[in-house]
């Protein structure tokens, strides 16, 4: 095949348009033309006279050599797998997000049978508790948010954007695909899902799994590990009727990052740990319509709603960033234990809401933090959560601020013309009281500065919401070149071990933990 890279198309065509476009200007004869697909879609805003949409793609031909001119496409082939004794491996895998289903379905791809147990609900009954907790302030602390089939990025934008470089990527879309997504993630070059479409999409990978002889354990919650000679042999495992040993020769450990008793239980069992950076912060809340005219002008074009990427490094070595942008999403209660707050963003497939949403987060490095164990980050978030719930009013409100009133230092006293669309409720108040003073002087640099990078940015209206602090795991579990632990047979995977940032990273992570057991 050959491919045609840089495109610039300054109209709304559809797939016809677009294929007599390319052909007249490349001079490319429709009847040479024996398949053709994009292989990118993205959008030039740099110069708002100049928004256009920027295509690559890929074309098989006829007479091929006709065309020597355009490079050849080159073929990107995934590892060969060696799998070694596979008749004699009891795999489970604990935690059922990215990481623990792309495990799960590498592993029953390729004739293994593993047991995935997961502390919260399936995929179904989790959307209903979530929606319990933001209609009635009820937590359950162990399916919510945080936990239950799909992991935290359940819940937010169905964000597939990363910056590793796998060819395990282009496995993960089109499992992605094949489970239900939309084929346009092929392409773009910023693919969501959105949480309503994604829950329909983990059902149906959870359905082939099983189908495949994989077994899944929900609503139950790994409290022990047994290990004999530094090997793993078995876990104890908790549900609502019983406490039982399961026996195992390889646990993929894809926790999470939010699972700290999980980590206290590692620590306790001698599971070497690191502390880590990670960043605090809060979220931002701007009319999506503003975001649109800041990021596009007045293009013409029937453009999605607009997303931004913002950083800023201060002199004192500080930086600040926007993290995870939701356009025409919701600022979502992602709480995950009792009388704490943890904020995140959230949104649906088609990004139809009236608010956009953005984390605006601060590096916290281990200085930062009062203890010195591996653990002391965890320490950190908590105590945060904690102030934040009680700045709220100790009833799972969250604390919100107008960004004139946070630059000024005073509590706010209204909402302007942005209303927060965190529930089940806010509290005005001023974020100063709960947050470290480095958070607080950095964002105070940060905002007025992210305002001259996009326009509108701090707005006075603008709502910022505490608190988030959930942005990465606090601590890294360091594992050798089989990617086991210190422990044999004990594999640390995803987000919550330290070695993916997304849904993404963590899904590669998540076949690479699983080919390295096959592989064993």
């Amino acid at each position: 095949m050959i491919k045609i890279n840089n495109i610039k198309i300054y109209d709304d065509f559809d797939n016809d348009a677009l294929i007599n476009f390319i052909t007249d200007k490349y001079k490319i004869k429709k009847e040479d033309i024996i398949e053709w697909h994009i292989v990118k879609k993205s959008i030039d805003a740099r110069k708002k006279n100049d928004v256009h949409y920027n295509y690559s793609i890929n074309l098989k031909l006829k007479n091929e050599n006709k065309y020597s001119k355009f490079p050849k496409v080159e073929k990107i082939d995934l590892p060969h797998i060696n799998i070694n004794n596979l008749a004699n491996k009891k795999v489970i895998i604990v935690g059922c997000g990215p990481s623990g289903l792309f495990s799960a379905l590498t592993l029953v791809q390729n004739g293994a049978f593993p047991v995935v147990i997961e502390q919260g609900s399936s995929v179904e009954e989790r959307q209903k508790q979530v929606e319990e907790f933001r209609k009635t302030g009820k937590l359950d602390s162990l399916s919510n948010v945080q936990f239950g089939e799909g992991g935290a990025g359940t819940f937010s934008d169905g964000k597939l954007t990363t910056g590793i470089h796998s060819p395990f990527c282009k496995k993960v879309l089109e499992e992605f695909v094949n489970f239900g997504a939309p084929k346009e993630i092929l392409y773009l070059s910023k693919p969501h899902i959105g949480t309503d479409k994604l829950i329909n999409v983990l059902k149906n990978m959870r359905e082939y799994i099983i189908s495949k002889g994989g077994k899944f354990l929900f609503n139950t919650k790994v409290i022990d590990f047994n290990i004999f000679n530094n090997k793993i042999t078995s876990l104890i495992c908790k549900d609502y009727n019983s406490t039982y040993e399961l026996l195992a020769s390889h646990i993929i450990l894809a926790i999470g990052h939010s699972s700290r008793d999980t980590f206290q239980k590692l620590y306790e069992k001698g599971i070497f740990m690191e502390k880590k950076n990670f960043s605090v912060g809060v979220r931002i809340e701007h009319l999506q319509e503003c975001i649109n005219k800041s990021q596009y002008g007045n293009s013409k074009l029937h453009l999605p709603p607009a997303t931004y990427k913002l950083s800023c490094h201060l002199p004192n070595g500080r930086s600040c960033y926007t993290f995870c942008m939701c356009p025409g999403g919701v600022v979502i209660a992602s709480s995950s234990e009792k009388n704490t707050i943890v904020t995140n963003g959230m949104s649906n497939f088609l990004r139809d809401g009236k608010n956009s949403n953005s984390a605006i987060l601060v590096n916290v490095t281990p200085n930062d933090f009062l203890d010195s164990s591996p653990l002391g980050g965890i320490y950190f978030q908590k105590d945060l959560e904690e102030k934040a719930f009680k700045l709220g009013g100790n009833n799972y409100f969250a604390p919100i601020q107008r960004v004139e009133d946070f630059l000024n230092n005073k509590k706010s006293e209204f909402i302007g013309e942005i209303k927060p669309s965190y529930l089940p409720g806010v509290k005005l108040s001023n974020l100063q009281e709960i947050l470290p003073e480095f958070v607080t002087s950095t964002l105070k640099y940060s905002i007025p500065y992210f305002d001259t990078k996009l326009k509108g940015f701090a707005n006075p209206d603008s709502i910022l919401t505490g608190i988030e602090t959930r942005s990465s795991s606090p601590v890294k579990i360091p594992r050798n070149e089989n990617l086991e632990s210190n422990i044999y047979g004990l594999y640390p995977c995803g987000e919550g071990a330290g070695y993916a940032g997304g849904i993404m990273s963590a899904s590669v992570d998540g076949i690479r933990c699983a080919i390295a057991v096959l592989e064993s």
